[in-house]
């Protein structure tokens, strides 16, 4: 199977693949995020990478089986106060995975993004001839992840407007707590908060954590000491990995800080595992 995949990080695609027993004969990487890459490369060197998606003429790929993508969402989330939904300067990069579908006809495809406004939700679902999937991650992992998955993979319902809806079931709860994949420590949390691109960049000063922490919602602390907030912390790189379910290690190749960006950026491999599962 031939596979290519937009905003690519540092190829959950293919970890998910891997997963599903699916056979990877080539995987075309888009990528711009130099961590990413060094991180897809150390674990899959022979990774074609292609670079940045607006560059691509897709019809010069061999035979695509399987084309992946989660564009930036930075313009739809609701965490942007000032979103521009998909004519927004990152999330209208959505049009590029239009445009690869159209040049390289694959026979299966998945996309991936935030929930985010009901305009841009059907222009999403209309150019895709689907509407998605939702899945939290919360059920595969210890992460609370609620995304949304378009594919034209497994069963389907039509509505009664011709609309087609995914009709692949939701995975099976495996109940994992945040305190289950810690190291060390103590959380007052039953789920970490969903892992960011902005967990690469932790402040340093405990009352303004603890702050961010308990009155901003942001980010997840662990406790060293169970009675002693002063003794938090942030999850290190091996707790981020399991939150996304990764192969314990795959970020390995660099430190903590800049692995959580690229994690934080990527899929829960586990979701995309279930999804592709139901490609046989």
């Amino acid at each position: 199977m031939n596979v290519a995949s937009l905003f690519d990080g540092y190829s959950t695609g293919h970890i998910a693949c891997d997963r599903a027993k699916l056979k990877v004969d080539k995987y075309y990487s888009s990528e711009i995020k130099k961590d990413a890459i060094i991180i897809t490369q150390h674990n899959y060197p022979e990774t074609i990478q292609l670079g940045n998606v607006m560059d691509i003429d897709f019809k010069k790929l061999d035979n695509i089986d399987l084309l992946l993508g989660g564009s930036p969402c930075q313009d739809l989330s609701q965490a942007n106060k000032n979103r521009d939904g998909l004519e927004g300067n990152k999330s209208s990069l959505f049009y590029q995975f239009v445009r690869a579908l159209d040049e390289i006809k694959p026979k299966y495809f998945l996309f991936e993004n935030v929930e985010m406004p009901a305009k841009d939700f059907a222009i999403i679902s209309n150019a895709l001839g689907t509407k998605p999937i939702n899945i939290n991650s919360c059920l595969v992992s210890a992460q609370n992840r609620n995304r949304y998955y378009w594919t034209n993979i497994g069963d389907s319902t039509i509505d009664l407007f011709g609309q087609r809806t995914c009709a692949i079931p939701q995975p099976r709860d495996k109940h994992i707590l945040l305190q289950d994949i810690l190291t060390s420590g103590y959380t007052d949390m039953v789920k970490a908060r969903c892992l960011l691109e902005s967990d690469s960049r932790p402040l340093r000063n405990i009352d303004k954590m603890l702050y961010r922490y308990y009155e901003k919602g942001f980010t997840t602390l662990v406790f060293e000491d169970k009675y002693n907030k002063r003794t938090c912390r942030y999850l290190n790189q091996i707790e981020l990995e399991r939150l996304q379910t990764l192969p314990e290690g795959y970020t390995s190749i660099i430190p903590r800080d800049r692995a959580a960006g690229c994690i934080g950026d990527g899929w829960t491999v586990d979701v995309i595992t279930h999804i592709l599962k139901y490609l046989k």
